[in-house]
């Protein structure tokens, strides 16, 4: 499959002014085609020479997506034509690649092309579910209200999910250094230690022989052991991406795990109310609004249920029925969706369990942090003053002895 490059050109306009600029395209043919588009007479037309020693920039993250909706969204509310608000929002971006990718739309988009259309040539930055809502805004005539919904509905979802790796990286990271310091403390203090231990002419308390043994270990092994956690960290990511069981395994465990599993439930349903609010409000109908919260639930167990509850719904069945058949979901959003089914209000009464569960997970979230610490703390202490206890219990009953 052909990659895009990157062109850089010269050339007059259609009023004849001399201009110039850079084009996405995979051949040159093609970028010349694009060029001739939008009014451009090149002049010349080379292949943009990638830097030797690059990183390629900073990598393009959900939230940089959910800030470019966000603002393409004020600038079409405020009236301004969807090109000039390309150009706005892209002289704004600092991230040289977002910038390229707002400049790549903003082209197709001058050419001819959908907004819709455009985006979904980016499905890495641009799902189904957000090219969908799109295309039924331009649809609809109401491109500028659905991008307002779509910044709203990805700027909740990215605080979600800041929140929750939030939470998770403090504790993972402390727990990474311990294990690194207590190896270190193994592998070059506890046998300094050792070699004063074998001029004591004593017996060793047992916790001291087992530290030392310990220590003996991880000096002859402890490059192997490296490697088994690099090959287990390996495999268990290798085995994410490949092997759908797994995956459903581990997010079956994930539900099922005190404390995380109460806020990896809440943070689904959290998920799963504000998705199909956001399409149902959209206009798009039930089945395909399902059918896009499948994709964008975040477990597999509740996206096979969202699936049949598709079918379900397919078939015929109301909504709340077809919810409470799976025995997943909260009568809170039981009855909310029973509400709103028969007032006709129904992503209203989404967004309401949204908006809870949200903050359920805000609640969560912080209460685990103020758990976790005092925990880490605990775990260190353990560790590290395990090690300490162990190497000076010898030196202090030698002491008593002396004395």
């Amino acid at each position: 499959m052909a990659t895009d490059s990157t062109f850089i050109w010269t050339g007059t306009d259609r009023k004849g002014r001399k201009t110039q600029g850079e084009v996405t395209a995979t051949s040159k043919a093609l970028a010349q085609a694009q060029l001739r588009k939008q009014g451009v007479s090149t002049k010349t037309l080379k292949k943009k020479a990638k830097p030797l020693f690059s990183s390629g920039g900073k990598k393009i993250k959900p939230a940089d997506v959910a800030i470019f909706t966000r603002q393409l969204a004020t600038m079409m509310k405020a009236g301004v034509p969807l090109v000039q608000s390309f150009d706005i929002v892209s002289e704004g971006l600092d991230n040289a690649n977002m910038k390229t990718l707002v400049t790549e739309i903003k082209n197709e988009v001058s050419a001819g092309g959908g907004l819709a259309n455009s985006m979904s040539k980016h499905p890495k930055y641009f799902d189904e579910l957000f090219c969908s809502l799109v295309g039924s805004g331009e649809d609809s005539g109401t491109l500028e209200i659905m991008l307002d919904r779509i910044a709203t509905y990805k700027e909740k979802t990215e605080a979600l999910k800041a929140k929750i790796k939030k939470a998770m990286t403090y504790p993972i990271a402390v727990v990474i250094v311990a294990i690194v310091v207590t190896g270190i403390l193994l592998v070059k203090v506890v046998p300094q230690f050792a070699e004063t231990f074998s001029s004591f002419g004593s017996d060793l308390p047992a916790f001291t022989l087992f530290v030392l043994a310990i220590s003996e270990f991880m000096q002859e092994w402890w490059f192997i052991f490296l490697i088994g956690i690099m090959a287990l960290g390996w495999s268990y990511s290798q085995a994410m991406l490949r092997s759908k069981s797994f995956r459903d395994r581990v997010d079956s465990i994930a539900l099922k795990l005190p404390i995380i599993g109460g806020i990896v439930h809440d943070s689904v349903i959290a998920r799963f109310s504000r998705t199909l609010s956001t399409t149902f409000a959209a206009g798009v109908p039930l089945v395909e609004a399902l059918d896009s919260t499948a994709g964008a639930a975040g477990n597999a167990i509740y996206a096979k249920a969202i699936r049949q509850i598709r079918d379900d719904v397919t078939s015929g069945t109301s909504l709340y029925q077809s919810i409470r058949s799976t025995g997943l979901f909260p009568s809170m959003l039981l009855q909310m969706v029973s509400i709103g089914e028969e007032s006709g209000s129904l992503d209203e009464m989404l967004g309401k369990v949204a908006d809870q569960y949200e903050a359920a997970v805000d609640n969560a979230v912080d209460s685990l942090s103020s758990l976790m610490e005092p925990m880490i703390m605990s775990i260190l202490g353990v560790l590290v003053g395990g090690l300490l206890v162990a190497m000076y219990l010898p030196i202090f009953m030698l002491g008593s002895v002396v004395g």
